[in-house]
């Protein structure tokens, strides 16, 4: 463990479930803070600002700051003003969305984008469809901030962005360009705020799919926990489909802590 310097995490399913925290985060976070090990908060939800993700994982109990938080929102903004610098864009998405495209200097418009991107949007209707799909084969770049299908919501699941995006691109014929896990482009503006090389930094996560693969793709260490999606009953069948292995795997929070800080 002690090759890493520093610790890129997961939320939902690796830290809580739903509005509850998992065993252990508490003091897992509290261990790195006590033992100035740098770490971030990496999330592909679009929905929250960093503020709003700091003050859910407070509300449970787990010690949190905006300035520790990743948002796949805020690295779509960022890629987007690194690329095109204070252009016109339309977003489909909620308050988190538009408050970090907002901060990253870019026009918000409702007509003639240069670029649509597009997160979790509740109120998605077949009018912002029609709209966004005309603007993307008429030539504006189009950005997914994550590719997730299915959301965890209220002990069942909901529909993503990702599958938004599937109408999106049928109607536009158009792929987006991808930010979010398991995409590297989140990854970099995580590893770049650390401020360590790739091989410096490990991915911490209960998703071989989305989490490990990143990592791996990133040329990070990747370490799983079974404290969500992958449990011991379906690890190898995801090993299988992620075509990754992960570096470790902890069966919950409290290994974890134990091997990174030495701690029990």
């Amino acid at each position: 463990m002690m090759r890493w310097k520093a610790y890129l995490i997961d939320l939902d399913g690796t830290l809580y479930h739903g509005n509850r925290m998992i065993d252990g985060a508490d003091i897992l976070i509290a261990g790195l803070q006590q033992a100035s090990i740098p770490y971030l908060f990496v999330t592909n939800n679009s929905s929250k600002t960093p503020e709003e993700v700091a003050e859910r994982l407070s509300s449970m109990g787990i010690p949190a700051k905006a300035d520790h938080v990743c948002t796949s929102a805020v690295a779509a903004a960022e890629y987007i003003a690194e690329e095109q610098p204070g252009c016109r864009v339309a977003y489909i998405g909620e308050q988190g969305l538009s408050s970090a495209l907002a901060d990253a200097g870019l026009r918000l418009v409702e007509d003639d984008p240069e670029v649509v991107v597009q997160g979790i949007d509740l109120s998605f209707t077949y009018n912002k469809l029609a709209n966004a799909a005309g603007w993307i084969r008429n030539g504006a770049k189009y950005v997914l901030t994550n590719p997730d299908l299915l959301l965890p919501a209220n002990g069942g699941l909901m529909p993503g962005a990702g599958t938004l995006s599937a109408a999106i691109q049928a109607a536009a014929g158009c792929k987006p360009v991808v930010i979010g896990k398991p995409s590297g482009i989140l990854m970099k503006h995580a590893i770049d705020r650390l401020g360590f090389s790739p091989a410096e930094v490990a991915v911490v996560g209960d998703n071989m799919l989305t989490d490990i693969s990143a990592g791996v793709q990133a040329g990070c260490g990747t370490i799983l926990v079974l404290t969500g999606l992958t449990t011991d009953a379906n690890l190898q069948s995801f090993i299988a489909d992620a075509g990754v292995q992960p570096d470790l795997i902890y069966r919950d929070l409290h290994e974890l802590r134990q091997s990174i800080t030495g701690a029990f």
